[in-house]
């Protein structure tokens, strides 16, 4: 019975390290395949120069974040309301050909261009708007104008 313990020791051992060896050749065919196409010898290269290719992309991150916020201080302050309002000043002459533009931004700054067309002259205004209102007096068709050109 000694011989026959040994026999069946000996098949499991060789069964053992047949697997192993199988498993030992599938795992370095992984990593050949891991490997290929890359400069990187070994895995602590590959993980150097991922830790490289990150600490590159969290700075180009924090780049277009800045670069972000400031286009959205700009994009504030750039004309978002824009409204013209045709009339005629003069009903016993002419038509339409007077104008009053309200152009404002986000936080209700801007201005109000108005025109006063008549057949001897055309006269042009401009009055700061700041906060929605201005210091001078506006007529209806400017306040219209304004009124329509709020974001």
């Amino acid at each position: 019975m000694n011989i026959k313990l040994q026999i069946i020791f000996f098949v499991i051992t060789f069964f053992a390290i047949l697997i192993g060896a199988i498993w030992i050749i599938n795992t370095e065919k992984r990593l050949k395949r891991f490997f290929i196409g890359k400069k990187a010898k070994d895995l602590e290269d590959t993980i150097i120069n991922l830790e490289d290719e990150i600490s590159k992309l969290k700075i180009a991150k924090e780049n277009t974040e800045k670069e972000l916020k400031e286009i959205n201080t700009k994009l504030k302050k750039s004309i978002r309301g824009l409204e013209t309002v045709r009339f005629n000043p003069f009903p016993d002459q002419g038509s339409n050909q007077s104008f009053a533009i309200g152009m404002l931004n986000e936080d209700g700054d801007g201005v109000v261009l108005s025109s006063l067309y008549s057949r001897e002259r055309m006269s042009i205004f401009a009055k700061p708007i700041k906060n929605g209102k201005s210091e001078y007096e506006l007529t209806e068709e400017e306040r219209k104008s304004l009124e329509k050109a709020k974001v």
